[in-house]
């Protein structure tokens, strides 16, 4: 099977079977969704969610945030993961935002990525999901699903995988596919135990043909 018909029969399969696909982050403003996406590093979706009603509420603007008191974020995002980190994240991106971005999210990577907590995956979701930029957010699902299916092949970093699936989903429905490789690999191509027996990928699985030669 050749890469290009790997990729047709992947984005079919998922096109049938996940025609709508969305992040699980709860949110209401662009502004917020970049809280969320923040909180999310290297934490659960679930836990973000029910951290940020009380810290959307708090702040409902940049300029809210900005002005805001350490201890009061801290204490509000206290059960995520690095909570001292992300507080500061918090309120220097929010501060960046008035000052040097007229409180509104900036649509270009560059300036994403000086937001303070923004690195590449933040902006690319960003991207993508406000703007709908063909903007291919990799984290660690998107990262092993895309090297077992086969989309990747060795795929030494994050970004040569965002590379390659960029080059080979076209533009139009890459926002979409984010969320169907993120979604796949959260609920059937999971890390310790993929369940191939109810994935409808195998007959294209570069993984799941290897595990049965075995």
């Amino acid at each position: 099977m050749t890469t290009k018909q790997r990729y047709e029969k992947v984005i079919e399969w998922f096109h049938n079977s996940m025609p709508i696909a969305e992040t699980e982050l709860h949110y209401d403003t662009p502004f917020h969704l970049l809280l969320a996406v923040i909180l999310s590093a290297q934490c659960t979706d679930k836990r973000v969610n029910q951290i940020t009603p009380g810290l959307f509420k708090r702040y409902p603007l940049p300029e809210d945030l900005a002005n805001a008191d350490f201890d009061e974020v801290f204490e509000l995002i206290k059960s995520c993961s690095y909570p001292n980190n992300k507080a500061r994240h918090l309120i220097g991106a929010a501060k960046m935002l008035v000052e040097d971005f007229n409180s509104e999210i900036p649509a270009k990577i560059d300036a994403l990525t000086k937001l303070p907590g923004v690195g590449r995956k933040t902006a690319n979701v960003m991207l993508a999901v406000v703007f709908n930029k063909a903007a291919m957010a990799v984290d660690t699902h998107v990262f092993r699903v895309s090297e077992r299916i086969g989309l990747t092949s060795n795929s030494k970093s994050p970004l040569e995988t965002e590379r390659t699936l960029c080059k080979n989903i076209p533009d139009e429905i890459i926002p979409l596919a984010h969320h169907w490789l993120i979604l796949h690999g959260r609920y059937v191509c999971k890390a310790r135990k993929p369940d191939c027996l109810n994935c409808g990928l195998t007959s294209v699985c570069r993984f799941y043909q290897q595990e049965k030669k075995q």
